[in-house]
């Protein structure tokens, strides 16, 4: 990966400070995620309260990107993201409030996922002003693996500090986290004025109108119509990370397992996009999509027996490997058969049901785990992926045998 040249998107020192920021909140974020898995299972009791808490970290995420994301089209992107993090650190000290209801609880968590939406979207739209030609294809594959192993961190480390202190400390880490970034984000990036609006009245109506278009579009569009269904269903895959904490006292284990668990399908997603790209010939990556989706279930399906600790944490690290593979090659077919013209419109579509499809799974994961145990839900989750994305790979199959190897995103191997 060094040989890539990778390394060359720290020398632009704008990338680096909104780099480091986005860091600073990833990190503060699964920590803040392992506390509310402890606090409103701790609370309550109820594996269902436990997802709906987990899901509540996915769901808004929808709507924001829908109504709020053209705010970074609107006004100076800097400036939105600067505003998004103190007003997440602030809402996000809120709920380390001692004994806060869980209702608010919940509704100040809403608040927090929505501010994301602006702030990412201004982000996304900041950094190919930062990083010009072939650097921001480097900066986005940095971002990847450096973001998977912040969640990773965050979420081993945050179990332990969950147990060493409480759930409220930990909060005020995260809001701490957003006050950091915003503070970097001031003194490190440049304040470009805002962009000039784009034309057209979906623009003009927040993008509901595009959306309709693009779901249109993929719909109708075989080859990404199948992409997008096997993106969408790797939500089952992170059923998981929503049930760490009822899955470690089934187990009898305490908060710091629950970190550990929480932090075995972000160690395997790093591991998956190095090994992918490092060691699957280019050709044949395409090729794979469907198979690596059906195999990313079948881990979670051994958890019906009840494996301890260790083997857990193993199981759920080779079904987060095998998902993020799939998944990162779906999104780079989605793009290339994609035309120019409407890309921007398809990706946010396509995204915004990742979102919602993780947040769905991880309700109904929830509502297994009440009704059974959370070994049987997660074993549950792992069987409906893997069965459901055998028809998305039968449907992807048939549309490689009909399309050029170019438009099912499979590009040339490069020289070396």
């Amino acid at each position: 990966m060094v040989g890539s040249g990778l390394g060359a998107v720290f020398r632009a020192p704008e990338f680096r400070v909104v780099w480091a920021a986005e860091l600073f909140s990833i990190a503060g974020d699964q920590l803040a995620r392992v506390a509310l898995a402890v606090l409103v299972y701790g609370r309550t009791g109820s594996a269902v309260w436990a997802a709906v808490a987990y899901a509540l970290t996915f769901l808004p995420a929808l709507l924001g990107g829908v109504l709020l994301s053209g705010l970074a089209d609107r006004y100076r992107r800097r400036e939105v993201m600067i505003v998004s993090d103190v007003g997440r650190a602030v809402l996000v000290a809120v709920m380390a409030i001692p004994d806060l209801p869980l209702w608010a609880l919940c509704t100040v968590l809403v608040g927090v996922v929505l501010l994301g939406s602006p702030h990412t979207a201004a982000q996304g739209a900041l950094y190919p002003e930062i990083l010009q030609g072939e650097l921001y294809e480097r900066g986005l594959a940095v971002r990847q693996i450096t973001s998977q192993t912040a969640q990773l961190v965050g979420f081993a480390t945050g179990g332990l500090l969950v147990a060493a202190v409480s759930p409220g400390i930990a909060l005020l880490g995260n809001a701490v986290s957003f006050a950091l970034s915003a503070v970097v984000l001031r003194i490190g990036v440049a304040d470009r004025p805002a962009p000039a609006p784009a034309p057209g009245p979906d623009h003009a109506i927040g993008g509901l109108r595009g959306i309709g278009t693009g779901l249109a579009e993929i719909a109708t569009d075989r080859r990404r119509r199948a992409l997008v269904l096997l993106a969408w269903l790797v939500g089952w895959y992170v059923v998981p990370e929503a049930l760490a904490a009822p899955y470690a006292a089934q187990l009898g284990a305490g908060p710091a397992v629950v970190g550990l668990l929480m932090a075995a399908d972000p160690l395997g997603s790093v591991l998956g996009a190095w090994l992918f790209v490092r060691f699957v010939p280019a050709e044949t990556r395409a090729r794979l999509v469907g198979l690596m989706a059906v195999a990313a279930g079948v881990p979670l399906a051994l958890c019906i027996l009840r494996p301890g600790v260790p083997l857990t944490l193993l199981l759920w690290a080779v079904s987060g490997m095998l998902s993020t593979a799939y998944l990162l090659q779906t999104q780079a077919s989605f793009v290339r058969a994609t035309p120019d013209g409407g890309r921007g419109r398809a990706i946010g579509v396509a995204a915004s049901g990742i979102i919602a499809a993780q947040g769905a799974a991880v309700l109904l994961g929830g509502l297994l785990a009440e009704a059974s145990d959370p070994a049987t839900a997660v074993a549950v989750a792992g069987v409906l992926g893997a069965v459901l994305s055998a028809g998305g790979a039968v449907a992807w199959h048939r549309a490689n045998a009909t399309t050029p190897a170019m438009q099912l995103g499979v590009a040339p191997a490069r020289q070396r």
